[in-house]
């Protein structure tokens, strides 16, 4: 037994046993949990409901949180540590019970938060949240581990009256991880925030609008207002994380934009990187003319008003680039419309319809966004590469790129473009569901065995490694769907620099399409039943090995061990890197001469590209293994002409399988041999080098010094022949002065007797004449520092010079005396002209205040 082998691990573990009551009536019968034609006429007489809203199909009964494993039997939760199982630590197999009086109802989705602490559980109608025990429960010694559950929105998910849960999903963006968005089939996505109320939602969106009562007859699928699934889309810089797809049975896809949670954590970049791309929407309109112009402006305008009510809720000092990191934030409330549901979205081409199909209904979306964070430079083409995957329940998947991403727009009168969004259809994926049933005998009784079809539900689940697969599962099987292929040739087509599209329209020709591989087949033909698959989980922990875990509806547990893969699109642009830094840091002694080389490598330039056949991620062989029939079976094995067809083209497809190995195996072997011939010419080569950098460090190295100075010596001997025979030339060349040489050196011999003299004692040059004012200069300057101390000394004298202290005082007092005298004397004047009624100007000591008066 291999540490990687889950199936032999946990076989037989008692997590994996039915509840009582879960398998029918007598709660043992495993028949009734199968799909077969006898249980579907049952379900089909169940199925349709009082409001005509037919349950949800979808199951996802087992999740994965780190190491611990999650599965739901009935209405109980149990939980058990792989980590045990792996390491051997648990010798006997046991398994916790989760204690939940609240949830008293049959369990059909499970939704781990992105904190792993919360995990949201759905029935038919009914929904709840449990916060899951810590690290250590599987140390406890009961059989039960007491949890707190709370029931969700009971006045809307409550009773068989309300609508049927879709899907419950919880947001990535939700502040501390709390935020749970549940989907009904009557399109009202409620979104829940469970740290706030868990009774009534934050927000609600209507994916179908109120019927108006009219008295005109209008024909109408009911298919096209219910529900099927809903996804969020991805992007980096655009309004792809603040949109929701939702698709209705019918096979239309809608959109709504913007949608943010009302408690949301959103990174810093983002918001940033939102703002970059409306920015340069507007300048692009402003440069453009058309008729459209003024409504493009509008919605541009309101978009603008959208994003700068998020900057406005970055803390101050948040600028761009920075260090991304998430903020608190609510939706803006600057734009008082609503936001409006944009689609049914154009399919374009028209996706294909299956041969023998009447075309199924819708059950599945998810959305693709192949964004690496090492792809800095090109990110401008790719960050913006989506993809929408819808599933069928005929075993259809549409794969539509998203060329045209969806943009916010709101509810507004004057918005009357009826433009619709597009998709295009690049491929339409046929599982094998159909020709898989064809392959049966008809039954006696008339019904059609395709007919089991009505009660496939395929559900889409992302791989958490390698964001490039995705895994289908439905009531026949698992499947596996890889667009590694498709991501690499679009992305080389985008990053060509080619207006016209040409490049990117040859890449698409050259491309393969998608890798579909079977994993799981659960369909048994001679029993005409399948076990449906209910949940399927892939281990994203480091201490589990990467690998696939599936659930069957009778709970039984299959494992596949996945191949890691490493990602070839750094390899591939390598070369390029190494081209760019040689040509900017190459000196010109390390270029390499012209010719050829000087080593010739048996291995070629190109790297080793294993076989397709040895390089499955399912690994060997590629026929999906089969997990059909009940261990407590007791009829006897018939040999009928469906078993025979069935092991004739097994064994066909086994041998095919066993010559492309085989045929695999030797080219692997050639190109070992030949690596290992290059590493024996490799280490030849290697140790001549060494020899001959040890020659060049030894007896070569005094040879190599001796010889450089001999020609330091013959270069000096040259250079000394070549200044004489130079000479030689220009004596015989030009043996006298020519005119103009003359006159530079007449004016050389004038200029220097103008500035040294004719003589010694030349009194007019000009060093004379320099050396007599310096020492004029010398002789004024000692007198001139004594007049300019003097005076110093004479200002200094003058400042200090003024009245004493007692004479100031005495003169004070006479002055205070002549003052008294003279006010006496007013008085007395005015008191005389006021006896002879005279009027006088005001006294002096009265004319500089200012009248009160």
């Amino acid at each position: 037994m291999t540490q990687d082998d889950w199936s032999t691990m946990l076989e037989g573990h008692p997590i994996f046993t039915l509840p009582k009551g879960y398998g029918g009536p007598t709660g043992q019968s495993e028949e009734s949990l199968e799909l077969s034609t006898n249980t579907l006429k049952k379900s089909m007489l169940e199925g349709p409901m009082e409001d005509g809203l037919p349950l949800s199909g979808r199951r996802q009964i087992m999740v994965l949180k780190d190491s611990d494993l999650i599965v739901a039997a009935g209405c109980e939760l149990r939980i058990t540590s792989l980590s045990d199982s792996k390491l051997g630590k648990s010798t006997n197999k046991s398994f916790k019970i989760l204690n939940t009086p609240n949830i008293q109802f049959g369990i059909h989705q499970l939704a781990l938060n992105p904190s792993g602490k919360l995990i949201a559980v759905a029935g038919a109608y009914q929904v709840a949240v449990v916060v899951l025990p810590r690290a250590g429960y599987s140390k406890l010694v009961p059989s039960s581990v007491d949890c707190k559950s709370i029931q969700v929105g009971s006045f809307y998910h409550h009773s068989h009256s309300s609508a049927p849960i879709a899907k419950i999903e919880w947001h990535p963006w939700g502040e501390a991880g709390s935020t749970l968005m549940v989907m009904t089939v009557d399109g009202k996505l409620r979104e829940y925030d469970i740290s706030v109320d868990t009774e009534e939602p934050q927000q609600v969106l209507s994916f179908v609008p109120e019927k108006k009562s009219s008295k005109s007859y209008l024909a109408e699928d009911p298919a096209e207002r219910e529900v099927a699934s809903f996804t969020l889309g991805k992007g980096k810089a655009d309004w792809g994380p603040l949109t929701v797809y939702a698709v209705m049975r019918s096979g239309d896809i809608y959109a709504i934009c913007p949608y943010m949670p009302q408690n949301a954590s959103v990174p810093s970049s983002y918001v940033h990187a939102l703002e970059c791309f409306i920015s340069a929407k507007q300048e692009f309109l402003s440069q453009g003319t058309s008729s459209g112009t003024s409504a493009l402006s509008t919605l541009y305008d309101y978009q603008r008003k959208y994003v700068t009510a998020l900057l406005k809720q970055l803390p101050p000092g948040t600028v761009y680039p920075a260090i991304s990191r998430s903020f608190s934030m609510h939706p803006p409330m600057t734009i008082k419309s609503q936001p409006m549901r944009q689609g049914p979205f154009l399919l374009q081409p028209s996706p294909r319809s299956l041969e023998d199909s009447e075309g199924g209904d819708a059950t599945d979306i998810a959305y693709l966004a192949f964004i690496r964070d090492d792809d800095d430079e090109d990110a401008g083409e790719t960050e913006r590469l989506g993809i929408v995957i819808v599933t069928h329940q005929d075993g259809k998947v549409d794969v539509c790129l998203d060329v045209e991403k969806v943009e916010a727009r709101w509810e507004s009168k004057q918005d009357k473009s009826q433009d619709l969004p597009m998709l295009a259809v690049y491929e339409c994926i046929d599982l094998g569901l159909i020709s898989m049933l064809k392959q049966t005998s008809p039954l006696s009784s008339g019904t059609a065995i395709l007919d089991l079809l009505q009660a496939n539900h395929p559900v889409l689940l992302m791989d958490p490694i390698h964001d490039d697969t995705v895994y289908v599962y439905h009531a026949f099987g698992v499947h596996v769907l890889d667009f590694g292929d498709l991501l690499q040739c679009l992305t080389n087509g985008l990053r060509a620099d080619d207006d016209d599209g040409v490049a990117l329209n040859q890449a698409l020709q050259k491309s393969a399409g998608t890798h579909v591989v079977p994993l799981l087949n659960t369909y048994s033909a001679d029993r005409r039943c399948s076990n449906p698959i209910v949940a399927i989980s892939v281990p994203n922990d480091v201490y589990l090995s990467y690998s696939i875990l599936i659930l069957t509806s009778v709970f039984r547990f299959t494992s596949f061990p996945l191949n890691l893969r490493t990602d070839l699109s750094l390899s591939r642009t390598a070369p390029d890197l190494i081209d760019k830094n040689k040509t900017s840091g190459t000196e010109d002694f390390l270029a390499p001469i012209e010719g050829p080389s000087a080593y010739i490598s048996l291995l070629g330039t190109e790297p080793f590209v294993p076989p397709p056949s040895l390089s499955r991620p399912s690994g060997l062989p590629s026929n999906p293994r089969i997990a059909v029939g009940t261990p407590n079976t007791k009829t006897e094995f018939v040999l009928t002409p469906e078993t025979l067809r069935y092991l004739g083209s097994t064994i066909e497809g086994l041998t095919s399988q066993i010559h492309e190995i085989i045929l695999a195996y030797k080219a692997t072997e050639v190109r070992a041999e030949l690596q290992a011939k290059e590493f024996e010419r490799q280490q030849q080569k290697c140790s001549a080098m060494l020899d001959l950098i040890e020659q060049l460090g030894a007896s070569r190295n005094n040879e190599v010094t001796e010889r450089l100075e001999r020609i330091r010596e013959a270069y000096r001997a040259l250079a000394s022949r070549l200044d004489h025979r130079l000479q030689t030339l220009m004596q015989q060349a030009s043996p006298k002065l020519s005119e103009y040489e003359t006159k530079w050196f007449e004016e050389l011999r004038r200029m220097k007797a103008e500035i040294a003299g004719a003589g010694r004692y030349d009194e007019q040059s000009l060093a004379a004449r320099t050396s007599l004012l310096k020492r004029e200069y010398d002789r004024m300057l000692p007198g001139l520092n004594d007049m300019a101390a003097k005076e110093a000394e004479r200002k200094k004298h003058m400042g200090e010079s003024g009245l004493g202290l007692s004479q100031a005082f005495q003169f004070g007092e006479r002055s205070n005396q002549e003052r008294t005298k003279i006010a006496e004397l007013e008085e007395e004047i005015m008191k005389m002209a006021s006896k002879l009624e005279l009027s006088l100007a005001r006294p002096p000591s009265l004319q500089e205040k200012p009248q009160n008066d």
